[in-house]
């Protein structure tokens, strides 16, 4: 079994890639020889799988999953982990702001006896207020409802052991969201201070608005029922207020008094109402939506070549579930 394996999804990466590597190379020779580099490439119209693969003419130790299509970072993490064979597992990203002079010390507190070492952030170069804003509300309130309990800015770079690997791997999610699924299997973990750096060249593949809402949803909704309790909740409250509205109108009409309320009040009360029951309609077909991908059922990925494995690997699409 590989003593370490460093698990990077790439997508358009070609001006990241030899950087990436040049700066990483030494310090993985410096903690053991025995190590792989598995890129898991979208396919890309770039040069990437050309600059990989010429890598790979040159050491062995790196290794290529190409997907059929475009899955998505998240599943092509997920892939990695499932072809990985190291003692360890490290996830990170090609652009070097997740710093590859963390992964000596993650080592060492892996090799202390931690399952899971997670680098947290303590500065977010190069990131717009509202993204920093938008994550951090989303930590608060994903802690706050979910199941489990993700530290705060935190991201998918994190080394896992090999047991908390075959456990993510094994769970029968189609969302792809590592951060919830690793706090989900347990095990020891501990954290890293670290300030992250801005990207070392090119901008990032996906939104940077949409993208952590897309992200928070996943752990409010895959993680937690609360959502269908507070549409409930929302329902009760406006009961109540209705009424608390026909008890006015009562009092009023039998103390004679004129009611003034008119078309404006109607027209407020009658779109309140519709947004609010067109929000528990929302939050409900999210619910549904999920439920729907999972009883697919789905293959997570399916990789087009997988470059160094040899015959032991898993099977093309063994993200089936």
């Amino acid at each position: 079994m590989t003593q370490l394996s460093i698990v990077v999804p790439v997508y358009k990466e070609e001006a990241n890639l030899p950087e990436f590597l040049r700066v990483i190379r030494p310090i993985l020779e410096r903690s053991g020889p025995d190590f792989e580099i598995i890129f898991s490439l979208d396919p890309s119209p770039d040069r990437t799988e050309e600059i990989i693969l010429a890598e790979r003419e040159k050491d062995p130790r790196i290794k290529l999953l190409k997907f059929s299509r475009r899955f998505g970072q998240p599943m092509a993490t997920l892939a990695g982990m499932q072809y990985s064979s190291g003692k360890a597992v490290i996830v990170m990203d090609v652009d070097l702001q997740d710093p590859p002079e963390l992964i000596e010390a993650m080592l060492a507190k892996w090799r202390e006896g931690f399952d899971i070492v997670l680098p947290q952030r303590r500065q977010r170069v190069g990131e717009p207020w509202l993204k920093r804003t938008v994550a951090k509300l989303g930590y608060k309130v994903i802690n706050r409802i979910a199941e489990v309990s993700i530290p705060a800015n935190t991201g998918d770079f994190r080394l896992m052991s090999r047991r908390v690997v075959d456990e993510v791997v094994k769970l029968k999610e189609c969302h792809g969201f590592l951060r919830g699924m690793v706090a989900l299997v347990g095990f020891r973990q501990c954290l890293i201070p670290f300030d992250r750096p801005a990207r070392f060249a090119g901008r990032t593949k996906y939104n940077r608005f949409w993208g952590s809402l897309r992200i928070g949803f996943n752990g409010i909704f895959c993680f937690s029922s609360y959502a269908l309790a507070l549409s409930t909740q929302m329902g009760f409250l406006i009961a109540g207020f209705s009424f608390l509205l026909m008890a006015i109108y009562l009092f009023y009409k039998f103390m004679g008094w004129t009611i003034l309320w008119g078309n404006p009040t109607l027209v407020i009360l009658v779109s309140f109402l519709g947004g609010v029951q067109l929000i528990g309609i929302g939050i409900l077909g999210e619910y549904i939506g999920r439920i729907y991908e999972e009883v697919r059922a789905r293959p997570k990925f399916i990789v087009d070549k997988a470059e160094g494995f040899g015959s032991a690997a898993p099977t093309a699409n063994d993200g089936s579930r």
